[in-house]
């Protein structure tokens, strides 16, 4: 869209609008999401109730054979895009961004991130972004309160998640567990977030030269990220504990895993030289991420 200028009196102006119709602004630096006084003095529709601003409203009906009939769509105003296959989606407002499959939605306001796949989704305003995820929406991401005289209202997205982690090790060699054990897929994270997490870690040995077919471990550690604006992470554990095994436990920790286009963290594993081992890592995610404000 062409650059529209600021509005005498405020300090946001329109940046871009979706496939959904859906405003994005700007304050010149960051993205912002326009309250209703901002978005009409625009000329855009406010909903009150999804807390959005829209240019026009998107019709599922405009593109009918874009949409693949193995999908079930139950409800007004979910949107799914080209590419979407062997979905369900119940509920009100939620929007599957194309070329994934296998996916379930139940509730209002979520949204599957494109080329996700194999994820679950229940509750408001959650946001799959992690392949074979399961996601808990942790409501509508604006909050009021009131301290002294003062009312405010703070954005924030929060949810809970799990996500399922693997990797094989044959020798010493530090190794980033990835989702399913496949290629180089990690946890995605965003910045201006808070992420808290807990891990359930099993070492399963299978032998080797220095090995022993059979013994294992069996971790739990509790720790934070802290992401800032530019990501860069400070990580606190909290607490490991040793469950149960035998024979040695190995080490793992929760590290940044991150590439100049994908920003991720992931469970880092390590063992014995000459020791083949088999690595399962179950993961929830705390995550509460700031819409408004960075740091």
């Amino acid at each position: 869209m062409a650059e529209i200028p600021y509005i005498t009196g405020l300090t946001v102006k329109p940046k871009s609008i979706n496939n959904l119709g859906q405003v994005t602004f700007t304050d010149g630096t960051n993205d912002i999401t326009a309250n209703q006084r901002e978005c009409e003095a625009y000329g855009y529709t406010y909903n009150q109730v999804t807390g959005t601003c829209s240019a026009f409203n998107y019709s599922t009906t405009l593109q009918p054979n874009l949409v693949n009939e193995s999908n079930f769509i139950k409800g007004s105003q979910n949107t799914t895009i080209t590419g979407t296959n062997n979905t369900l989606v119940v509920g009100e407002s939620n929007s599957v961004f194309g070329e994934s499959r296998n996916n379930l939605v139940v509730g209002s306001q979520n949204e599957i991130a494109n080329g996700i796949n194999n994820t679950t989704i229940f509750g408001v305003n959650g946001k799959a972004n992690r392949q074979s995820e399961f996601v808990i929406g942790g409501g509508s991401n604006k909050l009021s309160g009131t301290t002294g005289e003062i009312t405010f209202t703070v954005e924030t997205d929060r949810q809970m998640s799990i996500v399922e982690l693997a990797g094989i090790t044959i020798d010493n060699t530090a190794t980033n567990l990835t989702v399913n054990g496949k290629s180089e897929s990690y946890i995605n994270i965003r910045n201006n977030s808070i992420v808290g997490y807990e891990i359930y870690l099993t070492r399963f040995e299978l032998g080797g030269s220095s090995g022993t077919a059979g013994n294992y471990s069996y971790r739990n550690m509790k720790g934070v990220v802290q992401i800032d604006d530019s990501y860069n992470m400070a990580f606190i554990v909290g607490f490991t504990r040793n469950i149960g095994k035998v024979g040695v436990n190995g080490t793992f920790s929760m590290v940044d895993t991150s590439t100049s286009d994908v920003k991720s963290i992931s469970v880092q594993v390590t063992d014995r030289n000459n020791v083949s081992n088999v690595w399962s890592a179950t993961v929830y995610i705390h995550e509460i991420v700031s819409t408004a404000i960075t740091f």
